[in-house]
């Protein structure tokens, strides 16, 4: 049975939504294994902290998120859907206020956090995202 709210056929569609292994995800992560930087994936950077970041340095502390742009508010793409305005302006508030919240609390624990757009060229962001970890590493 469907949420109140949910058609049928959106709630096939948000069961084929992945949280993990996305496109841009396995496109950064390849290549950013090309370049030789080992990761651990999909990780939680502070044990006993339920936040999972997509791509973890553990010794440099880098911890690496590649946000949706309709789940994270992209202030380029986001688009508003048409119906349920209310609980999914809602839903998207509570991510945007949560990724700021793991912000926070990595860089208080010592982590580099990078936020990739999944929008953003795959080659550019692990270029950017190797250059974030050859500099914490040297540290």
């Amino acid at each position: 049975m469907a949420k109140p709210g949910f058609s049928p056929g959106t709630r096939k569609s948000m069961q084929g939504n992945r949280s993990r292994d996305t496109k841009p995800e396995l496109a950064i992560r390849s290549l950013l294994h090309r370049r030789g930087l080992r990761y651990r994936v999909v990780a939680r950077p502070i044990p006993g902290v339920r936040r999972t970041a997509d791509v973890v340095f553990t010794r440099a502390k880098v911890a690496v998120f590649i946000d949706g742009c309709f789940w994270h508010c992209c202030p380029q793409h986001y688009r508003q859907p048409a119906s349920n305005v209310e609980y999914w302006r809602a839903k998207a508030q509570r991510n945007v206020q949560r990724d700021r919240e793991t912000d926070a609390l990595l860089a208080s624990a010592g982590w580099t956090v990078v936020r990739v757009w999944e929008h953003e060229d795959a080659g550019r962001a692990a270029e950017r995202v190797a250059g974030v970890v050859a500099r914490a590493a040297s540290l």
